[in-house]
């Protein structure tokens, strides 16, 4: 049964804390409002395919995963038991298809956390909304790794333009502003939480 928005959310805020402290992939890129999160792509790095691998390519393929500090939590959880416990066949199963359901449910994880970040802007919650409705854990994983940046983009350059109605703006603050919202979309993230308030100063 897919779990709906309202569970994922309280989930996501519910785990928070312990998140931060394990250090999974959308903990660890976690600041300030807006909530962002830093992903690492699937397994790329497997040019052999699973079913492959001698037994010791097997470990060191979940070695090297374990230790990407962008690795979520279900990820570290299930590569530990699998070195503790494993048989190579498992591990190679996990490869195939573990793998992808792990991370799929951190991702979901993630983005519920973004979902839940009061700062989020309308495309971003229209984007994660669709994506939790019906979004592949493929989508949810390309949309962490590029759509959540470009959405978050377009989101801020609204929240840029918003500070031209401000009553009595300076004419150093306007031109910052016109400025801004020609940037990339780490220098409009910069000047909303950053460079507005230095215009002035």
């Amino acid at each position: 049964m897919r779990p709906t928005r309202a569970a994922l959310t309280v989930a996501a805020t519910a785990l928070a804390p312990a998140l931060l402290l394990a250090g999974p992939a959308f903990a660890a890129g976690a600041v300030s409002s807006p909530a962002r999160v830093t992903v690492s792509p699937a397994v790329t790095f497997l040019e052999t395919p699973a079913d492959e691998m001698s037994d010791d390519d097997v470990r060191v393929a979940l070695s090297r995963i374990l230790a990407d500090p962008d690795s979520g939590r279900r990820v570290v959880s299930e590569i530990n038991a699998l070195l503790d416990d494993g048989t190579p066949e498992e591990m190679r199963q996990w490869l195939e298809t573990g793998y992808r359901l792990a991370q799929a449910e951190d991702d979901r994880v993630a983005i519920a956390r973004v979902l839940a970040d009061p700062d989020s802007g309308k495309r971003v919650i229209r984007e994660i909304n669709a994506l939790l409705d019906d979004g592949t854990p493929e989508e949810m994983r390309q949309w962490l790794e590029t759509g959540y940046r470009l959405a978050q983009a377009e989101d801020d350059r609204v929240a840029i333009v918003s500070i031209l109605n401000r009553p009595g703006i300076s004419d150093a603050l306007r031109a910052a502003v016109q400025e801004a919202i020609e940037g990339t979309p780490e220098e409009m993230r910069y000047f909303l939480e950053y460079g507005q308030y230095e215009v002035d100063a």
